[in-house]
């Protein structure tokens, strides 16, 4: 269902296209005739012969051929001045019959200049009329000309509806069971797209109603269509018209507004889509053929934070920018927005060959005209990584290399050392050492009063840093992420897949909730930090109210046309080990100031004193491969005091480190 439904009509025949103008220049001309024989007929009260001088003369054969001489030439030409020829037919409004109003006020007041001008003009000089036997007397002047105009009018737009209802009620083919939808908001969105729908080729979408809050549009009808309630009856209606889709033609609806509108279908088999603006259509961003499913991103719960794309381009423009992580989810994005602002060069670093292979290959066929390197390195080879930074000396280095896995970096806490920690200040010390000026970090909220093994190791990353501030030209900048919608191995990827399998969904605890961000927010914010970071400073989104991820597992049920506790059941598997039931988003101690971007603040803390914070953590990295789990835990409480592990990984770090991988192995499984 994630596809676009593209509602536009069939093309005209070729033949048709050839010699539309042939044919649009000709029927105007049997209109113009037809309007000047009606407008004859209305005026003599459809007699074709009258009384003149005591004999019976026809204007049929007298007046008619001679005004229509006149009237043709005359009325083809402003037609063509006002360019009445080019509008398409299919798709005439209000806005086309206004022209043709216009335009034939302006031919009928030419036709009656130029008739009077050589009448009155001919008689003077000759003594007799133009039109012989048919004196002004004998024509009815002012009911024909006027006639005329208002039949140019009448038949002209007529022929035009008649073709615009052939093309919407006529042609379109009808199916035996067409898609029943509803669509939600009456307004200039709505009225377009069941337009569209009427335009159709063939009638595969029945729109049954609309719905609508405003007082205004209730029960009234738009095409004929009824408005049929309020956004809160969309239940009780979807129920009694068997509604199979829910198309949303509201565009600036808040993301609670939707969240509202999918949780009072819940239960049900509807599915539900969404319609870009008649403002984006205008301005060439979208078409209002595209429709697409209303995606779980609609639903955060804050509206989409809009970043200063200029003042960022301006900064990334003709500059040589190195990513690491360049193959994940974020990195990659990171790397599309950047090569969007046209650098001098891009240079990608990962160590998953796979992964760089594909972003490698998908930026240089969208742009073949950037200089992209891809190199295949770890960030822990400090050799590997002076090397490559000596070699292309880029000026800004956004660091997006990481492990983030929580519960597989408890089974794996060495590693989560020697990455996140290591990996870290091996970059930081490369882009010191080649004069880097800007080096932005990617963080986690999880490094906030740290309960995970990871998050613990992101916050000692994030001290590193901090304590580099000051120590050569390099500037350092942290970005703190909550959860990023559709990231490698976020929750939502999982639960689609076990939504495709059928269910059912685990969620490991009731009460659990997040903070979310879409990937385009996550990889804006971290090149928006990189413009305005002095140095020093730790960034974070403000991220609205966190989000219950039981209710996010209802609302992808309910979108993919399912009914949670009924089609997929929801399964509740316990906490994992490393993980907190609420997300904190900053330390006690770090004074939250704001930034010039109302969505964007500043986390300061005082920086760690590098020289005992390294010589720690180069004994930690020394410890990684050799010491059990409860050891490095404890070095890393005397790094980061507020680290509390769980009590269910440090129960299994006291077993023999060789069970120990397996029994959180399993229990991970289970969740």
């Amino acid at each position: 269902m994630n596809q676009e439904t593209n509602l536009s009509v069939q093309p005209l025949p070729t033949f048709l296209v050839r010699y539309r103008m042939a044919l649009v220049v000709g029927a105007h001309g049997v209109l113009f005739t037809l309007a000047l024989l009606a407008a004859f007929l209305l005026a003599y009260n459809f007699r074709w012969q009258v009384q003149h001088q005591g004999e019976a003369r026809s204007w049929f054969f007298d007046l008619y051929p001679w005004l229509l001489v006149l009237a043709l030439p005359m009325k083809l030409l402003v037609f063509h001045w006002t360019k009445q020829y080019r509008g398409s037919w299919r798709y005439v409004g209000l806005r086309d019959l206004f022209g043709v109003i216009s335009a034939s006020l302006v031919g009928t007041f030419l036709f009656l200049s130029a008739y009077f001008l050589l009448e009155n003009g001919w008689n003077a000089v000759t003594g007799h009329p133009l039109i012989h036997a048919s004196p002004h007397q004998y024509l009815n002047q002012s009911s024909v000309f006027a006639l005329d105009w208002a039949c140019t009018i009448a038949f002209v737009c007529a022929a035009r509806i008649l073709v615009r209802f052939y093309y919407e009620d006529i042609q379109p083919q009808r199916t035996i069971n067409p898609n029943r939808i509803l669509i939600v908001g009456a307004a200039d969105t709505g009225e377009a797209v069941l337009r569209e729908i009427l335009r159709m080729r063939q009638e595969r979408y029945h729109c049954v109603g609309f719905l609508d809050d405003d007082v205004a549009h209730l029960h009234g009808r738009i095409h004929d269509v009824e408005v049929l309630g309020r956004i809160d009856d969309v239940r009780e209606i979807c129920e009694r018209l068997d509604v199979k889709e829910v198309w949303i033609a509201l565009p600036h609806a808040s993301p609670k507004m939707i969240r509202r509108l999918v949780g009072r279908c819940e239960g049900t088999t509807v599915l539900f889509r969404t319609i870009p603006a008649v403002s984006d259509v205008v301005e060439g961003r979208v078409k209002v053929s595209q429709i697409r499913d209303v995606d779980i991103a609609d639903l955060l719960g804050r509206r989409a934070v809009q970043l200063d794309v200029d003042k960022i381009g301006s900064a990334l423009r003709d500059k040589r920018v190195l990513v690491t992580g360049a193959g994940g989810s974020i990195g990659a994005e990171m790397c599309r927005q950047i090569a969007a602002f046209s650098p001098q060069r891009l240079i990608l670093l990962e160590r998953a060959e796979n992964s760089l292979f594909e972003i490698h290959r998908e930026l240089r066929e969208k742009y073949p005209t950037i200089d992209i390197v891809p190199c295949v390195a770890d960030i822990t080879d400090r050799p590997r990584l002076h090397a490559i930074l000596e070699r292309e000396t880029p000026s800004m280095v956004f660091h997006a290399a990481a492990h983030k896995h929580v519960p597989m970096m408890e089974i794996n806490p060495g590693e989560a050392i020697k990455n996140n920690i290591g990996g870290t200040m091996a970059v930081a010390e490369a882009a010191l050492k080649a004069g880097v000026e800007k080096m932005v970090v990617v963080s986690t909220d999880k490094a906030v009063k740290p309960t995970s093994l990871m998050g613990c190791t992101k916050r000692v990353a994030e001290l590193l840093v901090q304590s580099l501030t000051d120590s050569g030209v390099t500037q350092f900048v942290t970005v703190r992420f909550g959860n990023v919608l559709g990231s490698s191995g976020s929750v939502v990827p999982i639960f689609k897949d076990q939504i495709a399998r059928g269910g059912p969904i685990t969620v490991t605890h009731a009460d659990m909730t997040r903070y979310f961000m879409t990937i385009t927010e996550a990889a804006q914010l971290v090149l928006q930090a990189g413009v305005m970071g002095k140095g020093g400073e730790i960034y974070m989104l403000h991220m609205g109210d966190p989000i219950r991820i039981v209710d996010l597992a209802r609302d992808m049920i309910t979108l993919s046309g399912l009914r949670p506790g009924v089609d997929i059941e929801i399964v509740f598997t316990g906490k994992r080990p490393g993980e907190k039931l609420f997300e904190e988003l900053a330390n006690e101690g770090e004074n939250v100031e704001e930034t010039t971007h109302p969505k964007i603040g500043i986390w300061k803390q005082r920086p760690a004193d590098l020289g005992g914070l390294r010589a720690a953590v180069e004994r930690l990295i020394q410890m990684a491969d050799s010491a059990p789990s409860r050891l490095l835990k404890t070095e890393l409480k005397r790094l980061v005091p507020e680290y509390t592990p769980d009590e269910d990984s440090t129960e299994a770090s006291r077993d023999d480190p060789a069970e120990s991988p397996n029994r959180e192995i399993a229990r991970s499984a289970r969740s």
